[in-house]
């Protein structure tokens, strides 16, 4: 079920909150516009803009959609783009359940539906890649390409070897205090993100730590980014060995890696899951892609969605 009614004073909150926010991190296309699209339990906050062959991007923790501007710039001449915040995360809302990637890739699933897109190109990081894998898997015929970025999926490969990295303790950050540990301290605690996991921390600058940082101390934000974490051994793992099990991915896949964080393992990691990747590496970056190295990785994600 689609929400239709987006009224100017929404847009303009929406849309332009990374003005209020700071000036330094891009706009979305003017043309663009927000829907908020029921999936079930959840509400997703979805830009839409552009016209033409559907792309769909999804983002991971430490942004939100928002990331992905450069990217909608670059696409939304030739494409329509549609950009959602996962559920619990930006400015969706926060259902008690569901955080799994199985049933978040069927939110995506539903959000096409509603747009009335029958199929789509996938470009996602982190978190997103998680979303994605379930969304293809689940949904193989509606994926046409797929770009995926700096990040493991949980069960497939090498992650078991993965979860051992010390830099990924955060992927079993859980129990009753964890929310009042980080409240106030957003920043605090994405800054660790943004400074340890980086090539150049310098290049994520003041102007976009601060949005984030705002956008993430919104009421029960941070809360549900850790459930997001919290299914990856619990529910996902399993998921994604089920979906394995059916047989590999058959659309187009480029895997990206950081050549200072996921590297050639993302090629890897797919070649896993799906029977025809092609590797690549976005240079002198760390994972944070879209902020350290935003020309290089629009560039080529471009080049792979417009081959022939």
């Amino acid at each position: 079920m689609r929400i239709l009614t987006v009224t100017a004073l929404a847009a303009a909150l929406t849309l332009t909150s990374i003005a209020t926010a700071s000036a330094r991190v891009e706009h979305f296309p003017r043309d663009f516009h927000v829907e908020h699209i029921k999936t079930g339990d959840a509400t997703l906050y979805v830009r839409v803009g552009g016209q033409g062959p559907a792309i769909v991007l999804l983002h991971g923790f430490g942004d939100t959609g928002d990331m992905w501007a450069p990217v909608a710039k670059a696409l939304s001449r030739t494409h329509t783009v549609f950009v959602p915040d996962l559920r619990g995360m930006g400015f969706s809302s926060q259902p008690k359940g569901g955080y799994d990637k199985k049933t978040q890739g069927q939110d995506i699933a539903r959000v096409m539906d509603a747009l009335k897109i029958d199929k789509a190109d996938l470009v996602t990081h982190d978190i997103g890649n998680m979303v994605g894998y379930a969304l293809a898997a689940q949904y193989p015929q509606r994926i046409t390409k797929w770009v995926i970025i700096d990040a493991p999926l949980p069960g497939i490969g090498p992650w078991d070897e993965i979860l051992k990295s010390p830099l990924l303790w955060h992927f079993n950050f859980r129990g009753p205090d964890v929310d009042r540990l980080v409240k106030g301290r957003e920043r605090i605690y994405l800054d660790r993100f943004y400074n340890e996991l980086s090539a150049n921390p310098k290049a994520i600058d003041e102007a976009t730590r601060r949005h984030y940082a705002w956008i993430y101390a919104r009421p029960g934000n941070m809360h549900y980014a850790f459930e997001q974490f919290a299914t990856f051994n619990t529910k996902d793992a399993a998921d994604n060995k089920e979906f394995q099990a059916r047989g590999k991915l058959p659309m187009p896949v480029l895997a990206l890696g950081a050549d200072h964080s996921f590297g050639e393992t993302q090629a890897a990691v797919m070649r896993e899951v799906a029977s025809n990747v092609e590797g690549g590496i976005i240079k002198n970056s760390g994972h944070w892609i879209m902020e350290e190295q935003p020309a290089q990785t629009v560039g080529l994600i471009k080049a792979f969605l417009e081959k022939k």
